[in-house]
């Protein structure tokens, strides 16, 4: 058998297709389902039951997909040795990024690193937490940038900065006239919150565990920006909370609204996080640099909370 063999048979597992299957790996159908029983007439068995709708795998071929994962990633790590051993930074590399960092820490450093590493193609993609996870897990991203800490047994993760989380108080608010704030003043009923799926949002529900809820609030509004949340908060329709680094670029007159916490500051932690066969690990190195280059000057608090992103409900999803 062959690694190329072991790779249709990857893409065939995970798509349960294997027409979707070879066209991910640009080859003609006839061909990968080929190769597929090239292997299972050397093994004499079968990796597949293709008598159900989608494909599964066989008992057997659930250990043979466990065992051709690990082969296929020690196989790219030779390339991987050659080119650390060559001091060589390019080629392709898969970068995810959630939603609540991309817009205001891609802008900062995706130039310089650019100008520094011209042989890499980085390829972003914007995706939440849970997306990431799974990706980085079936090898579709070589590193993420997410809140964390996530626990996750077979991802590593590398600490860039910690965020502190800022109010946003409209004038019309109790609050407005404090110069800062206690997490105690939150009231978690009228605070607008982003949209289920954003790791934000669950760090805030984290933050405000402890403050009582009132049942008979009238409305619930959630969103899948901030734009939309400070408007509605302008609106008189309650607060918000904001991660720091998209404080910056708001309005002169936004920025009266802002308070930060007391020490210690709640805050975020965000990481470059990775599979722990560190594959690529010299490209993972250049970004991390390239960030914390440009990041120490952006935020310099360093009393700080750190609030988990992780729900409480381990089995659910964030």
């Amino acid at each position: 058998m062959t690694i190329t063999q072991l790779k249709y048979v990857l893409a065939v597992a995970e798509h349960k297709n294997f027409t979707l299957a070879a066209e991910k790996c640009f080859v003609t159908q006839p061909t990968l389902s080929m190769q597929i029983q090239k292997i299972e007439d050397e093994l004499n068995i079968q990796i597949f039951d293709r008598t159900k709708k989608p494909i599964q795998l066989t008992d057997i071929g659930q250990k043979i997909v466990t065992q051709a994962k690990n082969i296929v990633n020690e196989a790219d790590r030779i390339q991987d040795i050659v080119e650390q051993q060559k001091g060589f930074i390019g080629g392709e590399f898969r970068l995810g990024i959630i939603p609540t960092i991309m817009p205001t820490l891609l802008p900062m450093f995706l130039n310089n690193f650019i100008k520094k590493h011209p042989k890499v193609k980085l390829i972003i993609e914007e995706l939440n937490t849970e997306e990431i996870i799974t990706k980085l897990n079936n090898g579709h991203l070589d590193a993420a940038i997410a809140a964390t800490p996530l626990m996750e047994e077979k991802i590593k993760e590398i600490v860039l900065y910690f965020e502190p989380f800022v109010a946003y108080i409209p004038e019309s608010h109790q609050h407005f006239q404090k110069k800062e704030i206690e997490v105690e003043d939150l009231n978690i009923d009228e605070i607008l919150l982003l949209q289920d799926g954003h790791c934000f949002r669950d760090g805030i529900l984290n933050l405000c565990k402890n403050n009582s809820r009132n049942e008979g609030n009238h409305f619930q509004i959630e969103s899948g920006s901030f734009e939309t949340l400070i408007k509605l908060a302008d609106e008189g329709l309650g607060t918000t909370l904001l991660p720091y680094l998209h404080t910056l670029d708001l309005k002169e007159s936004d920025k009266i609204k802002l308070r930060h916490f007391a020490e210690p500051k709640p805050a975020r932690e965000v990481s470059l996080i990775f599979p722990k066969s560190e594959l690529k690990i010299q490209i993972i190195e250049a970004l991390r640099s390239t960030i914390a280059g440009v990041i120490k000057g952006a935020i310099v608090f360093q009393n700080v909370q750190i609030i988990s992103p992780l729900q409480k409900k381990q089995s659910q999803k964030f």
